[in-house]
């Protein structure tokens, strides 16, 4: 196979990224859940592999260098980047371990590339299925393309990068109520507000969303807007001004106004969170509006 030929002599461990196999897999059966040995991973190859000799001395030389983990844990040991300079993918080298007491078999899980600031420079999906079952208590070399287009940077990160797991991707979209709100709302409603986000549309991986919650007059002439604001993203999104503009069931715009958010309000990723914003008088046309339908867009 092609993919031994990326493997070197000159290679070196980098970053670990280690997490708490429950935070991966669901309903695995921890066993021994006090026990705090280390685990010293064995390494393992794919069982369709001929793995040349000298490979083999390569391999063995950078697991020998590997650190123990605890028990059920998973991780990502980088080794090293190299550029296709035909296609301009990144091919990342590293083993994947397991120190947990069983064989593994994994689908799809998202990872990142994060430099040595844990800024994002790349993002993709993987089917960890190709890997095939990961003995325990292992450690499997492992070759992660990532395409031009799942890249976000032009050029390969200095030392001290690191391939990571994307936890925020595995699970489900979620409700994020502010501690105001957490505090003030009866748990009845929370309940409510949770099961809405469960029914809205999908969101993609780097959609931002704001949907119409409610929406009514107050006595003075304002207009009071609750809206979803839902983020896609796998990092957390800040909003310091949103221009804002409400549209109802005729397709009229019945108010517009711009939103200081003082303290700056942030969404976490891939949660939605719950805002009202109140429209003065002044920027309100109430005039034949109609609230049995309408729509909240950010303006430019």
């Amino acid at each position: 196979m092609g993919l031994f030929s990326f493997f070197k002599k000159s290679d070196k461990l980098g970053q670990e990224n280690t997490i708490d196999s429950k935070d991966l897999l669901e309903n695995i059966k921890v066993e021994n859940t006090d026990d705090d040995r280390d685990v010293e991973t064995k390494l393992s190859f794919h069982p369709d592999w001929d793995v040349p000799q000298e490979q083999k001395y390569i391999f063995n030389f950078l697991a020998n260098e590997l650190e123990p983990l605890k028990p059920n844990q998973l991780s990502l040991s980088s080794i090293s980047i190299d550029p296709d300079p035909r296609t301009g993918k990144w091919l990342v080298r590293a083993f994947f371990r397991s120190s947990l007491a069983e064989e593994i078999e994994l689908g799809e899980i998202e990872l990142f590339i994060m430099d040595k600031n844990d800024e994002l420079v790349a993002t993709k999906r993987f089917d960890f299925k190709a890997l095939g079952t990961i003995p325990a208590e292992s450690a499997r070399p492992w070759v992660f393309e990532f395409e031009k287009s799942t890249i976000k940077v032009d050029e390969i990160p200095e030392e001290g990068w690191k391939l990571a797991f994307n936890l925020v991707s595995l699970r489900e979209h979620q409700l994020e109520l502010d501690p105001t709100w957490e505090k003030q709302l009866p748990d009845a409603q929370k309940e409510e507000l949770a099961k809405i986000v469960k029914t809205l549309p999908k969101l993609g991986e780097t959609e931002v969303n704001f949907t119409g919650l409610q929406a009514k007059f107050a006595n003075n002439g304002s207009l009071n807007v609750s809206i979803f604001i839902r983020n896609g993203h796998s990092k957390a999104i800040n909003l310091e001004q949103l221009p804002l503009e409400i549209i109802d069931a005729r397709g009229k715009q019945i108010a517009k106004g711009s939103f200081n958010m003082d303290p700056v309000l942030t969404v976490q990723p891939n949660s939605t969170k719950p805002w009202t914003f109140i429209f003065p008088p002044q920027l309100v046309n109430p005039k034949g509006a109609d609230l049995s339908r309408w729509t909240a867009r950010v303006t430019q």
